[in-house]
C-alpha cells in the first residue's frame, strides 16, 4: 500500500474520535509549553546575567589583592594589601599586550552635599577606568592624569547618587563632601543598572585613585587592579605573565601560595552563569515529566485503539494489507498525535513566557533552538510510545481479528 494511503487511513480514523485524540494530545501540548516556557525563563535569566558581565567591560583582567584571617575569620580578596601602585607600572611596563590599566580602591562612606546625605561606594581609579569599563559620561568630563598626579579633588558621579543628593539638578561644578574633604563634581556617568551581584552599578562616586589613597582613606596599597587586554586571543596568555611577574615582585618562592588573584572576564561569566545554566537544565528536566507522561497516555490510547479496531485490522489484511502497513498506520496516529500537540505546546509555551515576563517581571529569552528540540522531542515521543502499539496491531492474526466481537 502507497505511504500516503496509509497516511489518509490514519487521518481519517483520528477524525472519528476527535474528543478522544484532543484529550490524548493534551499530555503532550502541557508537556511542550512546560519545556518552552521554562526554559525560556532560564534562558532569559542567563542572557541577563550575561549582559551584566557584559557590563564589565571588553577583555577584561582583574587582579585582587590577597585576604586577611582575623581571630579565624577569613575577610575575602581584596582585604590584605598586598598590591601597590608600583605593581600596577610594573604590569604596564613588562606585560605584552595590555591597553589600559587602573589601580583601583574602594570604600563604602556617607557623602554629603549641602543639606543631603548619602551612603554611597565610592572608588579611586584612573582615567582608563572608564574606557576599561567602556561607560562614558553623559554630561561633564572625566578626570585626567594631570588630576591623578596631584591627586586633584575631582569626583564624577553615578546617576543614582546624583539623584539621592541633588534631586534631580545637575551636578557639574557642584561640591560633594567625601570623610568631610570636599571634591567637585566634573562628570555624570551614564547609567548602568544592576550588577552580577544585584547592586546598583549606578549607585557610586568615582575620584583619582591617588586622591582616594591619601585624602580619603588614608592607604598605599590597593584592593585590585582593573587590565584591559588588547584582544581577547591575549586573554589566556596574559593572566601567567602577570602572576610570574607578581609573584617575582613579591619575592613568593616555589611551592607558596599567590598573595593575589588573577581572574578574567571569561572566568567571571562563567561562573556566573554556571548557576542560571543549572537552573535552566532543573526546569527543562522537570518539564520534560509531562512528556513522558503525555506519551504514556499516546501509548495507552493507542492500545485502547488497537482493541476497539482489531475486527477493522483483520478485514484490511483479509483484503491484501501488510503487516508493516498496519505498523505504519498506527505509527503515522501515534506521530500525528504527538506532533500535533507539539505545534500547540509550542504556542501555549511561548504565550506562557511572555505572560510570566509581563505580570511578574522576569526575563525570558525564547530560543529557536528550544523551540526544534522540544517539538523533535514530542514527535520521538510519539515514535517511541507508538511503536508497541502499532506493532501489537501488526501482529494481529487476521482470522482471529476477523473473529473479534
Amino acid at each position: 500500500m502507497r505511504p500516503l494511503a496509509t497516511a489518509k487511513i490514519a487521518w481519517r480514523a483520528l477524525r472519528r474520535n476527535p474528543m478522544r485524540s484532543a484529550l490524548t494530545t493534551l499530555g503532550i501540548i502541557v508537556g511542550v509549553g512546560a519545556v518552552i516556557a521554562m526554559v525560556g525563563i532560564g534562558n532569559g535569566a542567563k542572557a541577563q546575567v550575561e549582559a551584566q558581565i557584559a557590563s564589565l567591560g571588553r577583555n577584561v583582567i582583574l587582579v585582587f589583592s590577597g585576604s586577611t584571617t582575623a581571630s579565624g575569620l577569613h575577610t575575602g580578596m581584596g582585604s590584605a594589601g598586598t598590591l601597590t601602585v608600583e605593581d600596577v607600572d610594573a604590569i604596564g611596563r613588562e606585560v605584552s599586550g595590555v591597553a589600559a590599566i587602573s589601580p583601583e580602591v574602594r570604600t563604602i562612606s556617607q557623602v554629603v552635599a549641602g543639606n543631603q546625605n548619602w551612603a554611597t561606594q565610592v572608588l579611586g581609579e584612573s582615567p582608563d577606568y572608564f574606557d576599561i569599563r567602556q561607560w562614558p559620561l553623559a554630561e561633564g568630563t572625566p578626570f585626567t592624569d594631570r588630576d591623578v598626579r596631584s591627586a586633584n579633588k575631582v569626583a564624577v558621579i553615578g546617576r543614582t547618587t546624583a539623584r539621592q543628593l541633588y534631586a534631580g539638578d545637575s551636578p557639574i561644578g557642584r561640591i560633594v563632601r567625601i570623610k568631610n574633604v570636599p571634591f567637585v563634581i566634573v562628570g555624570v556617568l551614564t547609567p548602568k543598572g544592576l550588577s552580577v551581584m544585584g547592586t546598583d552599578q549606578d549607585d557610586v562616586l568615582i575620584v583619582p585613585y591617588s586622591a582616594a589613597m591619601k585624602r580619603v582613606m588614608g592607604t598605599t596599597t590597593l584592593r585590585s587592579i582593573n587590565i584591559q587586554a588588547a584582544s581577547a586571543t591575549l586573554l589566556a596568555s596574559m593572566p601567567r605573565q602577570i602572576t610570574e611577574l607578581l609573584r617575582q615582585r613579591h619575592r613568593i618562592g616555589p611551592g607558596r601560595d599567590d598573595d593575589f588573584m588573577v581572574r578574567t572576564q571569561q572566568d567571571i561569566a562563567e561562573a556566573a552563569t554556571e548557576t542560571s545554566r543549572i537552573m535552566t537544565t532543573l526546569l527543562g528536566a522537570i518539564a520534560s515529566v509531562s512528556l513522558i507522561v503525555g506519551g504514556i497516555g499516546i501509548m495507552n490510547i493507542m492500545l485502547v485503539s488497537v482493541t476497539e479496531r482489531t475486527r477493522e485490522i483483520g478485514i484490511r489484511m483479509a483484503v491484501g494489507a501488510h503487516a508493516r502497513d498496519i505498523l505504519m498506520q498506527f505509527l503515522l496516529e501515534a506521530i500525528a498525535l504527538s506532533s500535533l500537540g507539539g505545534v500547540i505546546g509550542i504556542a501555549v509555551g511561548i504565550v506562557a513566557a511572555k505572560v510570566l515576563s509581563a505580570v511578574a517581571n522576569w526575563p525570558t529569552l525564547i530560543s529557536v533552538g528550544s523551540i526544534a528540540v522540544a517539538f523533535l522531542f514530542s514527535a520521538a515521543v510519539g515514535i517511541f510510545f507508538g511503536f508497541y502499539p502499532a506493532r501489537k496491531a501488526s501482529r494481529l492474526d487476521p482470522i482471529t481479528a476477523l473473529h473479534y466481537e
